[in-house]
């Protein structure tokens, strides 16, 4: 491993420095949390490039017999990587999307009516380079691992050659720029208000029929952009309009997602397992008083609470599928977390992953996140492509790395918006339980989609 510390550079300066390289990858702390939000990694130019579409896998374009999830960990398993504890977690790996319809991998469910981009289920490029940020520290270095040479001394040379070149890259002072993104509208929704208030309505009679527990219901907004649209100089704004923990930038040729989830899905760091599921929100307020009446109304709704605590139970579960025994535990029970437009419930839960057991295994057993999806799980999938009909794709997946030495970190793919073929999708959504107000439930899709339109600049009155 060739490893290169740098002189501090700002990581979105970076970032536009890289922008025009094939398949960017930025996973962008982007708020600096007290616990959370420490590192941001930025990459690109892959030597590999692993696909699943319609339950399929692919590598470099040759398809992979077998269960997707299986040949994942056999191609992470040939290019095997010491840790080195001095540096952020990710030194070299696979990055990339891993969509809410991978689902249909794991579990018999149906197939929603609407396919939505129909992009893959899942995209991870493999990166031999990554340049990572400690933001405690404010550091930064290039980590090089010669991937995927397999001979030594041939490795050892490209390390160091694919190093050098990012350093010239990230030298150079010809940025990326990037102007604001442009007005553009209306928005649509796949539901009008409605129609939304009588699909939370169809939750609520379903958990009083003794279905399910809870459900998480979305509405999908989408747009058609104009030619001229920045989605780069999008995603700039989102962050600074919504700055998140597990902010992403994913560029892979036409399509772009950008994220500014506040939610982490999975943490592996050796053995040691963290998610941290958010159920319960509140608007802000600019008035503090405000504010806090809102917070504190949050932190002692019975409903809210008892949402939050019933995906804890589920992800419990879904922990203890490859956790040892007894080790699965909740250090946290809905504290309250406040972000830039809102206020949330959120609870960890941890464990410690058995030996025989990796960050594949882990994923696959919790996949997709509870916090998305209600509970019991399999029913709470059945319903929501019932009630909204349409693919979320990468929505409610999850986004993040598996790196060669086993380590991994996970976003829930909210306050996510995918670009495509010059049409911009994101959803917004929240769970449903007996104790659900369908139109509060309503307003607070709206509330969690505000900032999404703001750093559109555009306005969010459109047909829904």
């Amino acid at each position: 491993m060739h490893v290169q510390e740098l002189q501090w550079i700002d990581p979105v300066t970076a970032m536009r420095r890289l922008a025009r390289r094939p398949h960017l990858t930025f996973l962008d702390s982007a708020a600096r949390h007290k616990s959370l939000g420490r590192y941001s990694y930025l990459t690109c130019d892959p030597f590999g490039t692993y696909i699943v579409a319609d339950g399929l896998a692919s590598w470099n374009g040759q398809g992979l017999d077998g269960d997707p999830w299986e040949a994942l960990r056999t191609l992470l398993a040939n290019y095997p990587q010491e840790h080195r504890p001095d540096l952020p977690p990710f030194q070299g790996g696979a990055a990339g999307y891993f969509g809410y319809d991978l689902n249909r991998t794991l579990e018999r469910l149906p197939v929603p009516a609407v396919s939505g981009h129909r992009l893959p289920q899942s995209i991870l490029h493999f990166y031999d380079v990554v340049v990572s940020y400690d933001h405690g520290e404010k550091r930064c270095w290039i980590v090089s691992t010669g991937w995927p040479e397999q001979d030594p001394a041939r490795r050892a040379a490209r390390a160091r050659h694919q190093g050098n070149e990012f350093a010239t890259l990230l030298a150079s002072s010809n940025l990326v720029q990037n102007d604001a993104p442009g007005a553009f509208g209306p928005w649509h929704s796949n539901f009008s208000r409605a129609g939304y208030i009588a699909a939370v309505q169809r939750v609520i009679d379903l958990i009083q029929a003794g279905d399910v527990f809870q459900g998480n219901i979305a509405q999908r907004f989408s747009a058609r952009l104009p030619t001229s649209f920045d989605p780069v100089a999008f995603y700039c704004q989102l962050r600074s309009l919504n700055p998140a923990p597990f902010a992403a930038l994913l560029r892979y040729g036409n399509l772009t997602i950008a994220s500014s989830s506040p939610e982490r899905f999975l943490k592996l760091d050796g053995r040691g397992v963290e998610t941290r599921p958010i159920k319960g929100t509140s608007a802000r307020s600019t008035n503090s008083k405000e504010d806090q009446r809102h917070a504190q109304l949050l932190v002692t709704s019975d409903k809210d609470r008892a949402e939050n605590i019933m995906i804890v139970d589920l992800l419990r579960n879904d922990l203890s599928r490859v956790c040892t025994p007894h080790s699965v535990d909740v250090p946290a029970l809905c504290n309250l977390d406040s972000y830039a437009s809102v206020h949330h419930l959120v609870s960890a839960v941890t464990g410690e992953l058995e030996e025989r057991q990796d960050a594949v295994a882990l994923l696959r057993a919790c996949f997709p996140g509870g916090s998305i999806t209600g509970a019991p799980k399999v029913r709470s999938m059945e319903i929501i492509t019932e009630i909204e009909r349409v693919a979320r794709e990468v929505y409610c997946g999850a986004i993040g790395f598996i790196a060669f030495n086993g380590h991994m970190d996970t976003n829930i793919a909210i306050r996510t918006v995918t670009i495509d073929d010059g049409l911009a999708v994101f959803h917004a959504g929240g769970g449903i339980t007996a104790m659900s107000d369908p139109a509060a439930e309503y307003e607070e899709t709206i509330v969690k989609a505000q900032r999404i339109f703001d750093a559109f600049r555009a306005n969010s009155s459109g047909d829904f």
